[in-house]
């Protein structure tokens, strides 16, 4: 019997995905949960799990096609026997225009499988049901974020999604939810507590889709990127040879994803930048002694880490500019916490990356996280739900040299800074004019919701703090 494994859906918005390497060859064994292929989609590389038993049939598509969600890539033969000549990738377009009845019937009669997803998979489809939980309280409670989450789906279904069904059982407080173990990760990854989120699968179980509901009824202010559309996809989109004095390069993958963002954010919030040039001599002291204090043994300390720290505190001064402007419901959002969004470039594109509750980080705390964030993206492994719910970033364009620049908000968030690079400068210093390490800070903003007073105030205290970093300990 020959199995389909169909290109799943994250439930991130995402349309498709572009096939980097097959890790199985038509013939192989493989076995439930082992990793066939390694796709990419608009966010992150992910490694994609068999959901079956068995040998390896056909590779519908080779490396580096996009494919389109719900796309058969490869299918398995879980009956014991050989179901034909395994047959090698071939790009879409060289496939059958239909099915044979026969096929068909069979398609249709085979038993119902599991639901993959990129992350592991969904919820088996059996006989088996569960007994429903109790609770009239539960209930009650049930109905009426129903129709919160309802008018969600309303502005939802109006951007070209599908409205959620309706909760088919609570869960109480007294009962552990019910849900499978890759939903379990997501809903930790993302910090929801699977308590306290309503229900709409069988018999009470919680789906992927219940944990994104359940994080827009938190932060409903976080608008959800544009889903790309779907486009047809005959055959496999390749770069081009140069001919002559051109190269074309398909866009896809993380560059259209950013692409996409930049323009949404640019031409719908009214972006303002201000820019200040400060001396950060003390800082760089600052920065050479943190590398060699005890309690900073094994951490990476640079000038960003202390950037970063100065952000959050004129942050925890001026907390109006941590919001978010909600659209649907004309209300700005202001967030209790601090997400602080890390822009990095990686070899597939711009990712930005953030750091959850930085606020509540210290120093040590701090630059671990900003050491493990930078190695992650490095090494093309950031997870979707490490990209999601930023309120404030950092990009630090003086790596490369740059003095400064116009950073365009990251979608959703209400601010960005650009660090400029460090130089030796001639600079007034106590009445004298001496070299010092000078830098120059650019920070865009939201006009909508942060006004030239409060964005003068935090890009002010950025300043001060890296002037004088012991302001740190005054102000903090």
């Amino acid at each position: 019997m020959i199995r389909d494994f169909k290109m799943p859906d994250v439930g991130e918005g995402l349309t498709e995905a572009e096939i980097l390497k097959w890790y199985v060859q038509p013939g192989d064994t493989v076995s439930d949960g082992q990793v066939v292929c390694e796709v990419e989609t608009a966010k992150a590389a992910v490694e994609l799990p068999s959901p079956y038993d068995g040998v390896v049939h056909e590779l519908r598509f080779p490396e580096g096609t996009t494919v389109d969600v719900g796309e058969v890539i490869i299918s398995v033969n879980v009956g014991g026997d050989a179901a034909g000549q395994p047959q090698t990738a071939q790009p879409a377009a060289a496939e059958p225009a239909a099915k044979d009845a026969a096929t068909e019937v069979a398609e249709d009669a085979r038993p119902a499988g599991r639901q993959p997803v990129l992350v592991g998979y969904g919820v088996a489809e059996t006989s088996t049901k569960r007994r429903p939980r109790k609770g009239a309280a539960a209930a009650e409670q049930a109905v009426a974020q129903a129709a919160v989450q309802g008018e969600l789906n309303g502005h939802a279904g109006a951007a070209g999604t599908a409205p959620a069904p309706a909760p088919a059982a609570p869960v109480t407080g007294t009962d552990r939810p019910l849900a499978k173990p890759p939903v379990r990760k997501l809903a930790k990854d993302l910090g929801v507590d699977l308590a306290t989120v309503v229900p709409t699968g069988p018999d009470g179980i919680i789906t992927r889709e219940d944990v994104h509901a359940a994080v827009d009824l938190a932060a409903a202010s976080v608008a959800a990127p544009a889903a790309v559309p779907v486009q047809p996809q005959a055959t496999p989109r390749q770069e081009r040879p140069a001919t002559g004095r051109e190269t074309r390069v398909p866009i896809k993958g993380v560059r259209k994803a950013t692409a996409q963002a930049m323009i949404g954010s640019a031409f719908t919030a009214p972006h303002v930048t201000e820019f200040i040039t400060v001396d950060v001599t003390r800082t760089m002291k600052l920065v050479e002694e943190l590398k060699s204090d005890k309690d900073m043994a094994g951490l990476r300390v640079n000038p960003l880490l202390l950037v970063a720290k100065a952000l959050l505190v004129a942050i925890k001064r001026n907390p109006e500019i941590n919001a978010s402007w909600d659209e649907a419901a004309q209300e700005i959002v202001l967030k209790h916490y601090v997400n602080l969004g890390i822009a990095a470039a990686t070899p597939r594109g711009l990712i930005v990356p953030n750091i959850k509750d930085a606020h509540d980080k210290t120093l040590p705390e701090l630059a671990a996280s900003l050491g493990e964030l930078v190695s992650t993206a490095r090494e093309g492994k950031t997870t979707p739900a490490a990209m999601q719910g930023g309120t404030v970033t950092i990009t630090n364009v003086g790596v490369f040299g740059v003095d400064t620049g116009t950073p365009i908000l990251n979608p959703g968030e209400s601010a960005i800074l650009a660090v400029g690079a460090i130089k030796l400068q001639p600079w007034v210093h106590k009445g004298k004019v001496k070299p010092r390490q000078v830098t120059t800070l650019a920070l865009s903003f939201d006009h909508r919701l942060v006004d030239g007073e409060l964005g003068s105030k935090v890009l002010a205290d950025i300043a001060a703090v890296l002037e004088r970093p012991k302001r740190l300990i005054t102000w903090a």
